[in-house]
């Protein structure tokens, strides 16, 4: 049906589509993240990204990430965060574990300790729940450091807190006082 390659490929071209630039292949997303499936599957054709209703429901079950999410009648189909378009995906403030993880690369410390973890072109700064899921993170752009985050302290100064249907939490900014360990 479809190659783990295939699969791959087009995961990265529906991310780009999903949480970036759905006009390039001239879609729009609702409000909520939500892309009409069908204009999906017009849309990444025409670009030369051979997808069908079945391509695309396996990338969305298969991803390990779960990236993508359908709705009850998989009729529309949106990222589950990662936006750097104007989204409101409904998630609920929610009280986060006592020590959540951030995962980047080593040339990236000096800034971070600098400016702490800031959201930059995206809707929110993205924190694991175990140091494995943040060590993967982090080695996607060389060698991985792990920077633990105090965030039941975060929470209780006021800061929100927001779970992704992936079990990705999110919150606009964790300044550098709530840094705990600085793994290596």
């Amino acid at each position: 049906m479809i190659s783990d390659k295939e699969a791959l490929k087009l995961g990265k071209f529906l991310s780009l589509v999903l949480r970036h630039q759905p006009e390039i292949i001239g879609i729009e997303l609702d409000e909520n993240g939500w892309a009409d499936v069908e204009q999906l599957i017009v849309g990444c054709n025409k670009k030369g990204n051979k997808l069908d209703f079945e391509k695309l429901k396996y990338i969305v079950e298969n991803n390990n990430k779960k990236r993508y999410a359908f709705n009850e009648d998989c009729t529309k189909i949106r990222a589950s965060q990662g936006h750097s378009i104007e989204v409101e995906l409904g998630y609920t403030a929610q009280e986060p574990p006592e020590m959540l993880y951030h995962g980047t690369a080593e040339q990236h410390i000096e800034s971070i300790f600098k400016t702490g973890l800031e959201k930059r072109q995206r809707q929110h700064v993205h924190l694991s729940a175990d140091t494995q899921t943040a060590t993967k993170v982090g080695q996607r752009h060389g060698k991985a450091v792990i920077i633990a985050i105090k965030a039941v302290q975060m929470y209780q100064d006021g800061f929100e807190f927001f779970i992704s249907d992936n079990g990705v939490w999110l919150t606009d900014h964790v300044p550098t006082k709530y840094f705990q360990i600085l793994e290596k």
